[in-house]
């Protein structure tokens, strides 16, 4: 089977800072991933490469088996949505309008919104629960209300592989869970999910496997109660852990459970 997302010995960097180097994983069609690391490691960068809007300085980067840059915007936007922590909207466009900019790689010159883009905006907006806020001015939005409609976003474009950086911020608990459940429909759905996460009690029932991007940049990868033991999160975080019982609590006690 061809992975949906391959990095080989890839890596990054702003003139000349780097970012990271040497980072090689693959993600296999369906799984649900996790991204584990400190502020600042690189994992929206590492994400940015996944989606092919910034290109790896080294290694290589594929999608399907082909490079992101071989491949069109429309192609690429079809297979992979990235949600980002920000989404900055400079004008007063409403929530229905822009989770519709998730339609744009299937419309043309000819071709505008048909029944079945606007059945996918209606989905979008159904799944992440903001059907009410259709008509709403999306810079008028709390934080956890413009997080769920960024989401709708990105499930509008219908795409095989779904890339979220913090989806969790500004979620309240309940909010939380529900993100989490429809991840599990997601899945389900065969929707592959790779996602950066701050919210380690989040991952171990949740995410069937997990990279942990290490100070030194390092990836550590498997099941998330293997990773993500207090050792490993210590030296990742640069945090005593046997001086705070909740981290010993939360990865050396849950196992690994939810999707398998």
């Amino acid at each position: 089977m061809t992975p949906i997302l391959e990095l080989t010995n890839a890596g990054f960097r702003y003139a000349e800072r780097p970012v990271f180097e040497g980072i090689s994983l693959t993600l296999l069609e369906g799984n649900c991933t996790a991204l584990v690391g400190p502020n600042g490691i690189g994992k929206t960068t590492l994400l940015r490469l996944a989606a092919g809007t910034l290109k790896a300085t080294s290694g290589r980067v594929q999608l399907q088996g082909q490079s992101p840059a071989a491949m069109s915007l429309k192609q690429r936007s079809r297979l992979v949505a990235l949600v980002p922590q920000q989404l900055e909207i400079p004008f007063d466009f409403t929530v229905e309008q822009i989770v519709a900019q998730g339609r744009s790689p299937y419309l043309g010159l000819l071709r505008g919104m048909m029944s079945e883009d606007r059945r996918a905006v209606d989905r979008a907006l159904s799944l992440t629960d903001v059907s009410g806020l259709r008509f709403r001015i999306f810079n008028e939005l709390s934080g956890g209300e413009r997080q769920r409609v960024k989401i709708a976003l990105g499930l509008a474009q219908e795409p095989r592989l779904l890339l979220l950086d913090e989806p969790t911020q500004n979620l309240d608990i309940g909010r939380q869970v529900e993100l989490i459940d429809l991840l599990h429909y997601l899945r389900d759905e065969g929707i592959t999910i790779f996602a950066s996460i701050h919210d380690l009690h989040l991952i171990h029932h949740n995410f069937s496997f997990v990279h942990l991007m290490g100070p030194d940049h390092s990836l550590t990868s498997g099941i998330p109660k293997d990773v993500l033991t207090p050792e490993r999160i210590a030296s990742a975080f640069n945090c005593a852990f046997g001086s705070h019982p909740l981290l010993m609590e939360d990865t050396a006690i849950h196992s690994c459970q939810g999707f398998q």
